[in-house]
């Protein structure tokens, strides 16, 4: 595989042999252009290191490190079994309801686990009339032009970033710091979590986060922050999580942009999700606390999306911030020169 994107990397015009930096890969404004592959030297030298893109990772079978920090946690992490994955036919028929043992979101949106010693999720934000803005599945190779137009309007938001996507889109991915966005975990493969084996679930994270994994080799930085694909997560996937640092995001509003085009969704039903949730902002449904709504950087049409209602949501909340600055988080990553800034500084 890395033979053959080095030979159409040679193939290709001559920006792509000069896209060697974070700057070079901003500057291109040809979609087709930015989706081009190309090779990236830290990675192709670490590739063995990781587990197959795009499939549910595993801990890799000669990662010794991997394999003592599976073991120096696993004796804290619940023993419950594996769930359906959720639109799985034996999901449809597998419920708690009120009787739910271990807070599993996907079932009944509960954020507040009933496992001693973890801390809540953050399904919104304690700054009235705020909106912790962020966007799911990135990095996208196309996102130069949504990119641009963030800090045209010097919006900071917080990304949730895919492993398999940082391994195909570094530079992308070092874009995201550099414009001095929040870079949060968002899995390996974006496989449902609950759904998987403990030790499978902790690779999905681990290979995505800790000290010189994909985050930390590509950007330079270790995420406190991840969210779960799906938002698919229990207490056993949240003690996995914050045994490794990681303090799980979730929401409570739901764009529903990743729909357009499937099963008939239209434009308007999307917008119309975004109207419903503005409306709400203005009626003063957060006036008290703010809100967290999922959107994504999953194609160009999502965040078209989120250009064409950015103007709407700055007119009905008073800020819009990145959410680790509405949490007053300043240091979102473990390592201590970069930091965000409080929420006060950004009012």
């Amino acid at each position: 595989m890395r033979t053959a994107i080095l030979i159409l990397i040679t193939l290709t015009s001559c920006w792509a042999q000069n896209r060697t930096t974070e700057a070079d890969e901003a500057a291109i404004k040809d979609p087709n252009a930015e989706c081009s592959p190309y090779s990236y030297a830290p990675l192709v030298a670490q590739r063995a290191s990781f587990p197959a893109s795009w499939k549910p990772a595993k801990i890799m079978p000669n990662d010794t490190a991997a394999q003592a920090r599976w073991q120096a946690i696993a004796s804290s992490i619940p023993n419950t079994p594996p769930k359906p994955a959720p639109g799985s036919a034996n999901a449809a028929q597998f419920h708690y309801g009120a009787n739910d043992p271990d807070c599993w979101w996907t079932d009944t949106q509960c954020v507040t686990p009933k496992l001693p010693g973890l801390p809540p999720d953050v399904a919104d934000v304690p700054e009235p009339s705020t909106l912790g803005y962020g966007f799911d599945d990135g990095p996208n190779c196309s996102h130069n032009a949504f990119y641009d137009y963030l800090a045209s309007q010097n919006q900071k938001a917080t990304m949730f970033f895919i492993g398999s996507n940082i391994l195909d889109w570094p530079l992308e991915t070092q874009r995201a710091l550099t414009d001095g966005h929040e870079i949060c975990v968002h899995t390996w493969s974006h496989s449902p979590m609950t759904s998987l084996a403990s030790p499978d679930a902790f690779a999905e994270l681990y290979y995505s986060h800790p000290r010189m994994q994909i985050i930390k080799l590509v950007a330079g930085v270790t995420p406190t922050c991840w969210r779960p694909p799906y938002g698919d997560t229990d207490d056993r996937i949240r003690a996995i999580a914050n045994a490794m640092g990681l303090r799980t995001i979730i929401w409570k509003y739901d764009s529903n942009d990743w729909e357009f085009g499937t099963g008939g969704t239209t434009k308007a039903k999307i917008d119309a999700n975004y109207q419903a949730f503005i409306d709400k902002a203005l009626n003063g449904s957060f006036a008290s606390n703010g809100a967290i709504i999922l959107t994504h950087e999953l194609d160009n049409f999502t965040m078209q999306e989120a250009i064409d209602f950015h103007d709407r949501l700055k007119s009905a909340f008073k800020y819009i911030v990145p959410v680790a600055v509405a949490l007053n988080k300043t240091q979102p990553y473990v390592e201590t020169n970069i930091t965000m800034p409080t929420f006060e500084q950004c009012m």
